[in-house]
């Protein structure tokens, strides 16, 4: 009877803990919606006069109405009808702004169906003083309320042009279907020092603030040396810095310093069909410290872990504006079987990857490493305990796990000499004639290519890095002759143990081919080329292993012909999908127009439940026929111009893409071993 008594007072317990709290309301439920500001103790609404705000009004009819813009959960700005919000003021008071910004962020808790609000910037409360004015307060008490009303503006937006609903599984385990971005970078805003990429994905205070060009690119752009250079070869150009609301100049398929995947942008691909991306966390401290401008550190790990906690913020953003916490369209998962409900819920899941060339803080310097097997261990470990689940083991430098596959071009010239200043010396580079795969061949550093580096870095930078014997590479086919070293191999096999997913994009064609032995002979499939930074005989061993693909995006006939070459390759045994790369914000270049037979609008998405037209940000209209993917909504369009020159099996494909990834995931996760 005792030990009855005490089960039915557990179970007594265990109900009233789950009882909600009468003290607990939705502070998130204002989200976007128009409101009365309503003072609970007078029973007074607020309006806004020559002065300022006073609760003057008897009816709501009467009051101001305001647009609740979230900013965060639970916080919000008090739009108003003329663009203007209560602010915190000097001394004390409350005054109308146009500008969003803390001073204008109100943090709301509600207690006892009253509200206390809370400013962001100054820390005091919204209150009522003399005459009704409303000004700022120390008060505890809270005050205010929200009533439905009518007559709110518009809170500016990039707009979705999308209809319809986005559809969802049978049921939590079922199988998925959606597309797959296998390789892009959502929190590039921190990248090399955190004023090397203009605009961010999201904002607090809406587009008018993310999406800002860089400082040093007004008035015309003439002095964005970096995004000229990279975007066409040379320092000099002009480009127009306007963003929102007339993006006349950026962004734009071939710029490669502008933001390109504001959160609405990403919501529309997610409405038209898109499921699961892998957001890797990018970084390179060389070429971090040799840009002039920064304000964050350089340090490759501490960089990929801030990234992690924006890309945490970015979610939380989401939530806000879809009314509470998880009720957003966008998760980040640890795990297939958490992807796989989330994409079944009709959401899309972020997967946290890491691209960065000191990973684990394996760099190297004339040859000596920078690591140990400990070090990896340790650093893989604070890696998984955040959520990331896929790595490359090198990124553009060679490290102390491997040796990298070069750049080419304009942009070789810069990472080579980020190289030599990473590691003490520049690209080594081999004649491989009759290899069955080689790495991109190198541009030679003399004459006009030295003066551009004196030109971007600046004399006292550049001169020693340049100094002495440059390297004069030998006709091609050229390879590094670099491969897997020791610790590299280490770090696979750790990888392998936890399950995680092995990127061999940017490894030199001998540490790749290397690497494919090991995983063959631990019978580990948990590898991926992401971005097409392999090779033909690499993809073939990648897909027979249980791997898979996602070539870079291009012109739609280039891609079909990589879907193509993949899906001929493919185990017959096993679903074939495939992903795309699209290495947005990653120093790509986007898809441009298309060429030829034009997207005819509106179209629909693979599923048939959502109707796609052109989409609009602030005055600027997008058709894919005209620019290309200029910004990473348009990807929705460019998978229709697909269909149009691959055929309704390529979409099918990418349809499959994300299932093809859960189950490639759900091997390496049954494959690991305990490690802790």
């Amino acid at each position: 009877m005792k030990v009855l008594r005490a089960v039915v007072l557990l179970v007594a317990f265990l109900i009233v803990l789950m009882l909600p709290s009468p003290a607990t309301a939705d502070v998130y439920q204002y989200a976007n919606g128009c409101y009365a500001l309503r003072d609970v103790q007078s029973g007074r609404f607020v309006v806004r006069d020559s002065i300022g705000y006073a609760a003057s009004a008897t009816t709501a009819a009467g009051a101001t109405p305001f647009r609740l813009q979230a900013t965060a959960l639970g916080s919000y700005l008090l739009y108003g009808p003329d663009g203007r919000m209560p602010a915190s003021g000097p001394l004390g008071t409350v005054i109308p702004t146009t500008g969003p910004g803390p001073v204008a962020d109100w943090r709301a808790v509600e207690e006892g169906g009253a509200l206390r609000l809370t400013n962001v910037a100054s820390g005091r409360r919204l209150g009522v003083g003399v005459l009704r004015r409303v000004a700022q307060s120390d008060a505890t008490a809270p005050r205010w309320s929200f009533t439905p009303a009518d007559g709110c503006a518009t809170f500016p937006e990039a707009e979705l042009n999308v209809s319809g609903t986005p559809f969802t599984g049978a049921s939590p385990t079922a199988r998925v279907r959606g597309f797959l971005d296998t390789h892009v970078h959502l929190n590039a805003e921190r990248f090399l020092g955190g004023r090397f990429h203009c605009g961010k994905p999201w904002s607090p205070y809406g587009v008018t603030v993310a999406l800002r060009d860089c400082s040093d690119h007004f008035p015309n752009g003439a002095g964005a040396l970096f995004e000229n250079v990279l975007s066409t070869g040379s320092p000099i150009g002009t480009h127009d810095t306007d963003g929102w609301p007339s993006f006349a100049g950026w962004p734009r398929d071939e710029s490669l310093t502008h933001e390109g995947t504001y959160w609405k942008w990403i919501e529309r691909a997610w409405r038209s069909g898109l499921r699961l991306m892998v957001n890797d966390l990018v970084e390179n401290r060389a070429l971090c410290e040799l840009y002039p401008l920064k304000q964050n550190d350089c340090d490759e790990m501490a960089s990929a872990f801030a990234q992690a906690e924006e890309m945490v913020a970015l979610q939380d953003y989401v939530d806000a504006q879809f009314g509470g916490p998880g009720r957003g369209f966008l998760r980040i998962v640890e795990s297939p079987a958490e992807a796989r409900r989330v994409i079944n819920a009709g959401k899309l899941a972020v997967v946290l990857g890491v691209e960065i060339s000191e990973v684990l803080g394996c760099g190297q310097f004339n040859g000596v490493p920078r690591c140990s097997t400990a070090q990896i261990e340790a650093e893989l470990d604070r890696l998984h305990d955040i959520g990331v689940r896929s790595l490359f083991p090198v990124h553009k430098f060679d490290n102390a796990l491997a040796g990298t596959k070069f750049d080419a071009g304009t942009t070789g010239v810069l990472v080579n000499v980020g190289n030599k200043y990473a590691t003490g010396r520049f690209w080594a580079a081999a004649n491989c004639a009759g290899a069955a795969d080689t790495d991109n061949e190198p541009t030679n550093l003399a004459g006009d290519q030295a003066a551009l580096i004196y030109t971007l870095l600046g004399p006292l930078v550049a001169q020693p890095l340049l100094e002495g014997q440059l390297p004069i590479y030998p006709p091609g086919p050229l390879c590094n002759p670099k491969g897997l070293t020791p610790l590299g191999e280490a770090a696979i096999r750790a990888m392998i143990d936890r399950g995680m997913l092995i990127e061999t994009d940017h490894m030199s064609a001998k540490a790749r081919r290397e690497t494919l032995a090991l995983l063959e002979a631990e019978g580990y499939g948990g590898v991926i080329s992401s971005h097409s930074w392999g090779d033909g005989g690499s993809r073939r061993r990648i897909q027979q292993l249980g791997g898979m693909v996602g070539p870079i995006t291009s012109g739609a006939s280039s891609f079909v012909e990589e879907w193509r070459a993949a899906r001929a390759d493919r185990d017959p045994g096993e679903l074939f999908g495939i992903g795309y790369g699209s290495d947005t914000n990653g120093l790509h270049a986007q898809p441009g127009p298309r060429t030829g037979g034009a997207v005819h609008y509106p179209f629909r998405s693979f599923d048939g439940g959502t109707l796609i037209d052109r989409q609009r940000s602030g005055t600027r209209v997008y058709d894919v026929n005209a620019d290309g993917v200029d910004h990473y909504g348009l990807y929705p369009d460019w998978i229709e111009d697909l269909r149009l020159v691959g055929g309704d099996q390529i979409v099918e494909d990418m349809a499959d893409g994300a299932e093809a990834y859960l189950r490639m995931w759900e091997r390496a996760e049954a494959a690991a071993r305990p490690v802790r």
